[in-house]
């Protein structure tokens, strides 16, 4: 189905939990408030408001939380997404650590790829990134899993912030000349963490810090996808504030208690729960025209419009 400006829109990415067992600085609070288990949306409703979703053109759904995987059962919900009529491509969101114990799991369910979230590659800086709560190690067992479950290609997840792992950008880069894997770079984006405007940095820093990086074409993603001289992956560099890509944006999001929100950086919601039949079609379709041509985010500076954090929508 398109929306008001011509794009199709094919993708759902869908938030099964705010809570995660990590406290990402750019991400989390400081203190988090809970949600009661009937606050939440059941994977019943979860895969009607997919089906719904499909039977208007969506085939892409990405499962993201918080931490997806903390929520018991996710491996039984990836398998119903699965099995929606129209759903193409089904992908999860994780910080890593858990899936030493579920990577099969999600394979076997019908997950194609996983995207994995890792912002530093020194244990210390590990530990301040997450809150004290991670360990880099059990990040590192959790690509080493995804990788053995036969999840390809793999993509990592670098949020770039200036003054933490901007000295990284070469030692990221350099992990895809060995590894068929995309590093992805990705800018910070304004929206409540605990880095100021200071910390932003433009993705093409990347570029000057890594001069050797050649272009790729255009795959029809969000990133602008570059390669090493000889290396077996890529480096992609996602840029929603310096870059935007609005104009082919393509996507809604479901947050964990039922509301659909046509843009990330819009305080506009449209609830979903209770709904059924032609109301949740019709509903869907609301959410599909109100997507606006682009967000309002021009600069590090101006905070997202968004009206809650990032770990309430899904990474």
């Amino acid at each position: 189905m398109k929306d008001a400006f011509d794009r199709d829109i094919t993708y759902l990415r869908i938030s099964i939990t705010d809570l995660c067992n990590l406290r990402c600085l750019y991400c989390m609070p400081d203190g988090v408030c809970r949600k009661r288990h009937e606050d939440i949306l059941s994977f019943e409703e979860i895969t009607e408001i997919a089906a719904a979703a499909a039977s208007l053109g969506v085939k892409k759904l990405r499962v993201t939380g918080g931490e997806p995987l903390v929520r018991r059962g996710c491996a039984e919900l990836c398998a119903m997404l699965a099995a929606i009529d129209g759903i193409e491509e089904l992908v999860l969101t994780t910080n890593g650590t858990l899936l030493p114990r579920y990577a099969g799991a999600l394979r076997q369910a019908g997950v194609r790829r996983v995207n994995i979230s890792l912002d530093t590659l020194d244990p210390a800086k590990y530990s301040r990134i997450t809150g004290g709560m991670g360990r880099l190690d059990d990040a590192v067992a959790g690509i080493r899993a995804a990788q053995d479950a036969g999840f390809a290609p793999l993509k990592i997840n670098v949020v770039l912030i200036g003054g933490f792992n901007d000295d990284e950008i070469p030692a990221f880069a350099e992990l895809t000349r060995r590894q068929p894997i995309e590093l992805r770079f990705i800018e910070l984006m304004p929206m409540g963490g605990r880095f100021g405007p200071e910390a932003y940095i433009p993705v093409g820093t990347v570029l000057e810090r890594v001069p050797a990086l050649t272009p790729l074409p255009d795959d029809g993603g969000v990133a602008r996808l570059y390669r090493l001289p000889g290396g077996q992956g890529r480096v992609g560099l996602i840029s929603p504030i310096s870059r935007h890509f609005c104009a082919s944006c393509n996507r809604l999001r479901l947050t964990s208690e039922g509301h659909i929100k046509p843009c990330l950086h819009s305080d506009r919601e449209l609830p979903l729960r209770g709904l059924h039949g032609d109301a949740l079609t019709e509903a869907l379709r609301a959410a599909i025209a109100a997507k606006p041509a682009m967000h309002g985010v021009l600069d590090a500076d101006h905070m997202s419009a968004a009206g809650r954090g990032m770990y309430t929508i899904g990474g």
